[in-house]
């Protein structure tokens, strides 16, 4: 895994330049935002199973053809894979988070999510939607809404969303 210091000095070290006044504010402005981080992860660790029984609720109140019948959540055990896979994005988006990278969602999550996805008809749009309700729990949650916070959240729907992957 990555983290916004990793891919910063990769970058530089693979053109062979030294950090240049952009790199060190980027460097700075992530360091700025640490205990921020920590804080923010930490708050969301503790309430993740409410974050995501809030946003499988609110879903489901959304679109609720998919707890009827023929509907994706449909069923116990369908039931229970939607908000299992709630969770894994918001653990997920939570260590992108402290990391302030998003390598961590390309590697362990969306590599040929979207193929799997739709193998087994499970609707995109609706993940997107309940991807972008958790960000808006955990905005309300940590009470702070900044890019370091949203963005691997973003970039997760933004990765499902697309055409070609």
């Amino acid at each position: 895994m990555q983290d916004a210091v990793t891919t910063l000095i990769g970058i530089y070290d693979a053109t062979g330049r030294y950090l240049d006044r952009d790199a060190i504010d980027e460097l700075k402005s992530y360091f700025g935002t640490g205990t921020a981080r920590l804080k923010a992860a930490s708050t969301i660790t503790a309430n993740a199973a409410g974050l995501v029984r809030q946003a499988g609720t609110k879903l489901f109140e959304v679109v609720p053809d998919l707890i009827r019948p023929g509907g994706n959540a449909y069923t116990t055990r369908r039931y229970a894979a939607c908000l299992r896979d709630l969770d894994y994005y918001l653990r997920y988006a939570t260590y992108a988070l402290v990391a302030g990278d998003n390598y961590v969602l390309d590697e362990r999550v969306l590599q040929g999510l979207r193929e799997t996805y739709n193998s087994l008809g499970v609707p995109i749009g609706p993940t997107v939607q309940g991807i972008q309700i958790i960000k808006d729990a955990v905005i309300e949650l940590v009470g702070v809404n900044a890019d370091w916070l949203t963005d691997p959240f973003d970039y997760i729907s933004r990765q499902l969303s697309e055409t070609n992957i």
